[in-house]
């Protein structure tokens, strides 16, 4: 898959550097991956939530961060929509939440 607007996630994780190593992690496992549709992602992140609007949650570095996405399955690639702390994501609503770019 193709992540479009990465940079968001680099940006995230000066910020938190805690992140890093998880947000890392979750780039190479998305890039390898070949998504075709929602169960694809269970497989893959079990505790990945599917949203409508073909968002996904994804919990980063045990729940401690959550990353939303949309996911083109399609055009194989991956828009970044958020990324955030718990309590930062608690504050939001996931399935209308654009990133600032």
């Amino acid at each position: 898959m193709r992540i479009v607007a990465i940079k968001i996630l680099r940006d995230f994780w000066i910020r938190y550097p805690y992140s890093r190593p998880h947000l890392e992690a979750w780039i190479d496992e998305a890039r390898k991956a070949d998504w075709k549709q929602p169960s694809d992602i269970k497989t893959i992140f079990r505790n990945a939530s599917i949203l409508k609007n073909r968002r996904v949650v994804f919990n980063i570095k045990g729940n401690d961060y959550r990353l939303i996405v949309a996911v083109a399955y399609r055009f194989g690639a991956i828009y970044i929509k958020f990324i955030g702390t718990h309590a930062e994501y608690d504050a939001i609503d996931a399935e209308t939440i654009e990133m600032e770019l």
